[in-house]
Parts: structure tokens; sequence; C-alpha cells
């Protein structure tokens, strides 16, 4: 969520802001400076009415103490009474709507974000590795798995519906290996504490990450979760959610916490399985596993001190590209356009891996910068060193990316490793998570 306080005194900036995303700030705002006014009207009559009943309290206590007639100043006090009921009602709904009006606008992308409105428009920071010279025809990874049994997506669909997927034998310890490296390096080499969080949440993480109230249709919903509740800013206490990423459980670790600074930078890493409706998406990617109901993946997250989210950033996007470059995977590293960059987020790095039975790259991670975006909104703050427990308080950057998805890196392994025989190799670095086993054959 973005300050009111900056937004009210650079709007300008915001709607400018907006329009490199594409939106229309007239829609995204609505009359911000006529809601602001009222609001803060409002409030400032409401406190200078509690400050009068203050003053005529004192005013009747005096005159009762000192045996006079306190009649027409309780008379003025209870007419007070009525028109301050009055007044904070009225301010009240005022701030109701400001705050639903906050939490739909979107973060405001860094400087450096080009501008664009949809992936046509991202921009090529790097490009590693050599696309595999195959001298046969490439098939892509659902020949493959159906072919070496390793991959069943009829009898998911028979399990599940559509946008499932069943792995087996070598396949199911293929995605379990894959887990277990990406954890191992990044906490091994890169120094993330692993966490394992629940995989159902409540609103208030939802709200603190950005998913909600904008994107309550692409969330799978328990049947006490109210997306309606959400947008007039009322929270439940036992409500759930699948959640699409652990993003979500990872970085409300610390909602509503002050920490200390010495303690930032921390790094956490996450398996979890992920929950996505894919409301969005109908019609596309319906062959294989691109995009599924259901999947697996390694989430980083950071929180960080303000003027070090840039360098973080990073850290955290070479910590996935060497998830990539461990196991020999091509891949690309995107600049996302302001159009194409998340709700959230302030700038977005896309990884992407060459896909040979696709021939093209498919996102297999996205790594984002959110400033103070996500904590402004789930209220995680730190108490700069030396500050004192009475110090001004500040609030945290978050940072995440995926590290990487397992699903998306399962079959980019198969496309990649296949051979012409139909088997597919097992990267070097994965062997010993697969017993030694070097090729999976049928």
């Amino acid at each position: 969520m973005l300050d009111l306080g900056f937004v009210r005194a650079n709007l300008e900036v915001v709607e400018e802001k907006l329009r490199a995303r594409g939106a229309d700030p007239a829609v995204m705002l609505g009359d911000f400076r006529a809601l602001d006014q009222a609001r803060r009207e409002a409030i400032t009559l409401a406190e200078q009415s509690k400050a009068r009943r203050n003053e005529l309290s004192q005013q009747v206590g005096a005159l009762k103490k000192a045996g006079q007639d306190a009649t027409a100043l309780m008379d003025e006090t209870r007419a007070l009474k009525d028109k301050l009921d009055e007044l904070d009602s009225t301010a009240g709904a005022l701030d109701v709507q400001m705050r639903q009006a906050m939490a739909h606008i979107p973060n405001l992308t860094r400087d450096e974000v080009p501008a664009g409105k949809s992936e046509a428009d991202n921009v090529t920071v790097k490009t590693w590795g050599e696309k595999p010279s195959l001298d046969f025809e490439p098939k892509p990874h659902w020949e493959l798995g159906e072919a070496l049994g390793i991959l069943d997506l009829e009898r998911a669909a028979k399990l599940s519906g559509a946008r499932f997927a069943v792995y087996m034998g070598a396949g199911a310890r293929l995605e379990r290996a894959l887990i277990s490296f990406m954890l191992d390096l990044h906490t091994e080499k890169h120094g993330y504490t692993e966490v394992l969080p629940p995989f159902m949440v409540n609103s208030k993480s939802l709200f603190g990450t950005g998913q909600l109230p904008k994107f309550a249709e692409d969330l799978f919903r328990c049947s006490d979760a109210d997306a309606e509740a959400v947008a007039r800013g009322e929270f439940k206490d036992n409500d759930h959610w699948l959640i699409p990423t652990a993003e979500v459980p990872v970085t409300n670790l610390y909602r509503d916490e002050i920490l200390d600074e010495a303690r930032l930078p921390i790094c956490l890493t996450a398996y979890t399985p992920c929950f996505r409706a894919e409301a969005g998406a109908a019609g596309k990617d319906t062959r294989g596993i691109i995009r599924q109901h259901q999947f697996q993946k390694v989430e980083l997250v950071k929180f960080t001190r303000p003027e070090e989210s840039d360098a973080e950033h990073e850290r955290l996007t070479r910590d996935a590209e060497e998830i990539l470059e461990a196991l020999k995977l091509p891949y690309r590293r995107m600049l996302l356009c302001a159009g194409d960059t998340g709700f959230s987020s302030a700038k977005t790095y896309d990884l992407e891996v060459w896909l040979p039975g696709q021939a093209l790259y498919r996102e297999i991670s996205s790594c984002s910068n959110f400033e103070g975006f996500q904590a402004r909104r789930a209220n995680i703050r730190f108490r700069p060193a030396g500050a004192g427990p009475k110090g001004k308080i500040e609030f945290v950057h978050t940072i995440n990316g995926s590290g990487l998805a397992v699903g998306r890196t399962w079959l980019a392994i198969l496309e990649n490793y296949q051979q012409a025989d139909g088997s597919v190799l097992i990267p070097d670095a994965l062997r010993p998570y697969m017993g030694g086993l070097e090729r999976i054959t049928r």
C-alpha cells in the first residue's frame, strides 16, 4: 500500500505512474482530492468537538464543585455528544472509503522500469547458456512424460479435473529431487533459513502481500473465506484460503511486528505446494503442466533495510539464476515493463528458461522488489540501531522470487535433456538426489 501522505503530496506523480502501468488514473483514484479533503475535515471537526466536550466537562465539574448552576453547560455537552456521534460516524465512513481506495492502488514502478503495456515490451537484460543442439525433432514435455510413463494427465483429470498432474516413478522422484536440491543450495550456499509454513492462510495475510481484495478470483477459497468483507476492510480471525505462493505466509510471518535493525536482512526460503484458480488464464497453456491449479515451488523471501533493497534484489535474482546454471538450463533475464509489472511490485525481473520442445522461452521465476508496499499493508517495521525504545521506526522493504518453480524446472529438464531414443538424461547436479540415476527410460 502506498503512503497516504505521499499520494496527497505527489498526486501528479502517482497519476503518471498509473498511466505507465496502462491504468486510468481517473478510474483508479476516483475523486481522490475531494475524498481526502472531506475525510480530513470530518476528522478535524470530530477532534475539535472532542476537545470542546472535554473543556465543557471540566467547566461543569468546576461549577458543581463551587456549588453553582451548570445546567446550561450540561445541555451544551449533551447536544455536543449527539453531534460528535454524527461526526465520528461520518469520519469513520470516509476513512473506510479512503482505505478501500488506497488498497486498490498498485505500487509505483521504479524510474528505471521501461514503459510498455505487455510482455512484448519487456527488456532482455542477459542471456545465459547454449541452447541444446539436437539432431532430431524435439518433443514437448507432455509427449516425453507420457511416453516414459512418468507423467499422467489423463488420470489426474479423472481425479481432479483439468490443470492437474500425476507424476509417476522417476517423474515423482525427479520432482522431489528438485525440491531438495533447491533448498540445499539456498540454505547451504546462499545462507537462507528454511521455513515450512501453513498451506492455508487468512485474509489478513493475503491482504498484506497484495492478493486481496483485487485478485480474489485467482484464489481458491475455503467455505468461510469472504472477499467482499476484505474489500470493506473487515477481516475475520478464522477464514482460510489456499496459498497461491509461499510468499504469502512467509512474508506475513512478521506482520504487525517491529524488528531490530541488527536482524536485517532476514533471508528465508520455503517449499510449498501452490494453488491458483487461473481465472484470468482461460484457454491459455492447456497442454502439459505449464499452467496448473496445483504446483510445487521453492520461494525466496527477504526483509531488508530500504537503502539495501536494490542490492538484495539483485542478489536474490542471482540466487535463483544459480539453480538454472547448476542444472545447465539456458535462460534469459527480463526486466518487466511497467504494464507487465505485478500489482505490488516496484521492479521485477523474470527468469525465462529455454524449452526446445516448444521452441520458446518460458517464465520460471519472477523476482520482485516491493519496497515498502507490502510492509505498509502488513505493518512490518524495524527500529533503527541506536534509536532507543521511543526512536522512529520505519517500514522494511520486502523482496521475493521463485527459486524456482519446481514443475517448470521439471519440464525444462525433460525438454532440454531429451535424447533421440526418447530417454531423458539427469543433470549431473541432480544425480545424487536421484540415487545415482543417470537416465530416465521407459
